[in-house]
């Protein structure tokens, strides 16, 4: 039963997601033709800098209700729910206090202070949304769960596309950051009404700290190699060039937003209501990696072919040329982290949460250890070349789960790694024969893709034969 909904929850969020991303990305082009790096810049690091300051809210007590075994009552919702608002509180005054300081230290303007404000204000309302999305998630409901993200992202890229184009610049983001927090919570209480609560009990509490507190130092360590990079990045960088960063881990990252998230999302709860079921935990890890490479696969490599050609047609867009290399490497690093990615959450979803507290370790220390030994050399494209360089520690992450539950890695991704090498073969060639036109890049890719679908059909029908047949049985549901 757990595998079905699972299932159907994956074709739920990623089809929901995937309409929802393109709108998402079409929106970002536009953004990325109205407004400059530099503002594209100081939105990428105030982000990050209230993302850090938003870390203090959580000590990892909403993955400790996702995971748990017994079914929740209403002490473990409003326990989580109390220690969580108090956490907000302090993070807020906290991030209200600091930030004149914070002005000064990037050189923020004035609009550049609202947007700031405006994010706090968001993280706020963003915790409201917590209890409710748990429930979701623990009944694998994600077909409701989607509602309030679509009238968040539609809310958002509206606001900001239509006033960056009237010209509000880094006012734009301020404005967008409000609507999308305020439509989102009143969306997520419509579909998910819960009554919120006050008190904390010290049992439940206790209880799930032993998972959320080294679950949470996953969450920090990730925030210190990410966000906080970020922060220190727009010190040491000019911000058109964090803005360059900025645009190619967008552009890089969309297989990941438009597939990837939304398959994780589902397979820690799945994974974690599977710890009974070595054998059908096995299928499903097997099922997760081949479903992302066959999809994220053709994908990253239509992106990687057609950029260039793209940006040569694409009126005021030479002005992310600088960004290419670091889009070339973030691409193929996104590829690789897209296959760890779903074994560290089934290690999570196991209850190995220090396992994967140690890997963050690695990972984190490497980030910074490689960013900082390679920025004076390459510039900003050291924090694509420092994170292509730590995507290959997925053998280490393959043998870790291999000690827990026996699945074929290499089984799963082989054909689907065969395949994206002929159709990146197959398009660079034709550009490379017949010129990077327009024309010529879409014959191209449209080649590639059907090269790409031609070697999966014969050497991996049965797997293909297996996920279309669960698509059709989920269609007559």
């Amino acid at each position: 039963m757990e595998g079905k909904k699972a299932f159907a929850g994956i074709v739920a969020l990623t089809s929901r997601t995937f309409l929802l991303q393109l709108v998402a990305f079409g929106a970002t082009f536009l953004l990325t033709i109205f407004l400059s790096p530099a503002v594209f810049g100081i939105f990428y690091v105030v982000s990050a800098v209230v993302a850090f300051l938003g870390y203090f809210s959580d000590i990892g007590l909403a993955a400790a209700l996702i995971q748990k075994k017994e079914a929740l009552s209403r002490e473990d919702l409003v326990t989580t729910f109390t220690i969580q608002q108090v956490l907000v509180g302090m993070a807020i005054i906290i991030a209200l206090i600091l930030s004149p300081f914070i002005g000064r230290w990037y050189g923020l303007d004035e609009p550049g202070m609202w947007l700031y404000r405006a994010l706090a204000f968001a993280f706020f309302l963003s915790s409201l949304k917590t209890i409710p999305s748990i429930l979701l998630e623990r009944n694998l409901a994600f077909s409701k769960l989607i509602i309030p993200q679509i009238l968040e992202t539609v809310g958002f890229y509206i606001t900001a596309v239509i006033l960056a184009w009237w010209g509000f610049g880094v006012t734009s983001f301020s404005w967008a950051v409000a609507v999308r927090s305020v439509v989102g919570l009143v969306a997520m209480y419509i579909v998910a009404p819960w009554r919120p609560g006050f008190g904390i009990s010290t049992s439940v509490a206790r209880r799930l700290l032993r998972f959320g507190i080294p679950f949470q130092m996953n969450s920090f360590l990730a925030l210190i190699k990410d966000d906080l990079l970020t922060v220190y990045l727009g010190k040491v960088l000019p911000l058109a060039q964090v803005g360059y960063i900025g645009w190619a881990k967008k552009w890089a990252e969309v297989p990941l937003r438009l597939i990837m998230d939304s398959i994780v999302r589902v397979t820690f709860p799945a994974f974690s209501r599977l710890q009974h079921d070595t054998a059908r935990l096995r299928a499903g890890i097997e099922h997760t990696l081949f479903g992302l490479s066959v999809t994220i696969l053709p994908i990253s490599v239509a992106m990687i072919v057609a950029i260039r050609p793209l940006m040569a047609a694409i009126p005021r867009y030479g002005k992310w040329e600088p960004a290419i290399l670091s889009f070339y490497l973030f691409a193929v690093a996104s590829v690789i982290a897209s296959l760890s990615t779903p074994l560290t959450n089934a290690l999570n979803a196991l209850g190995y949460i220090r396992t994967t507290l140690k890997l963050m370790i690695l990972w984190t220390a490497l980030t910074w250890i490689l960013t900082l030994s390679l920025l004076p050399i390459m510039g900003f494209n050291a924090v694509a070349v420092a994170l292509l360089a730590i995507t290959s520690t997925v053998a280490l992450v393959v043998v870790l789960v291999k000690r827990v539950v026996s699945f074929s890695f290499f089984g799963s991704v082989r054909i689907p790694v065969f395949a994206a090498t002929a159709q990146f073969i197959a398009s660079r060639s034709l550009i490379f024969w017949f010129g990077s036109g327009l024309f010529t890049t879409a014959i191209a890719e449209s080649t590639g893709v059907i090269l790409f679908g031609v070697v999966l059909f014969v050497f991996e029908r049965e797997k293909i034969g297996f996920l279309w047949d669960h698509m059709k049985q989920l269609w007559k549901r």
